[in-house]
């Protein structure tokens, strides 16, 4: 029997995202990456893939403003995210990706498709999208019953 049938989807759930964070991490600092802070990484991929307001990343985030903020500060700068004035209102200022974010979004990215790929070896296809459709199940059921 396997082990792991009995372990709490919760500790199951956990052990999930280490997988795919750890390769994501590994291959950041095996390229010159290694300096990005916990949740820099979601930060510029969500950037990177989406271009959504950055005010919506952070919110997915799920952290404190003052968080946020260090968190922006820090990745500013190291060099993955630039801030520009806008030409009309030297107020307001927008954050996107520099040159070094780009790249470090990229690894990241190849990363996570290394470890969906090989998951996929290991579930097959229709596996993968029932794993998806519960995992996005269990994420609706968070937002209904106010969970998450």
């Amino acid at each position: 029997m396997d082990p792991l049938i009995e372990v709490t989807m919760p500790a199951l759930l956990r052990g999930a995202r280490k997988a795919y964070g750890t390769a994501m991490r590994q291959a950041l600092a095996e390229n010159g990456f290694g300096d990005i802070p916990k949740n820099g990484i979601f930060v510029l991929g969500a950037l990177n893939r989406t271009g959504a307001p950055l005010a919506d990343i952070i919110t997915m985030l799920g952290v404190s403003k003052q968080s946020a903020g260090q968190l922006v500060d820090a990745l500013v700068e190291r060099g993955y995210l630039e801030r520009i004035a806008d030409e009309d209102d030297r107020r307001r200022v927008t954050i996107k990706l520099g040159k070094r974010g780009r790249a470090a979004a990229e690894i990241s990215r190849e990363a996570n498709r290394c470890v969906t790929d090989a998951l996929i070896e290991k579930i097959g296809a229709d596996g993968m999208a029932e794993l998806r459709k519960s995992l996005a199940a269990l994420i609706e059921l968070s937002w209904e019953r106010k969970w998450g």
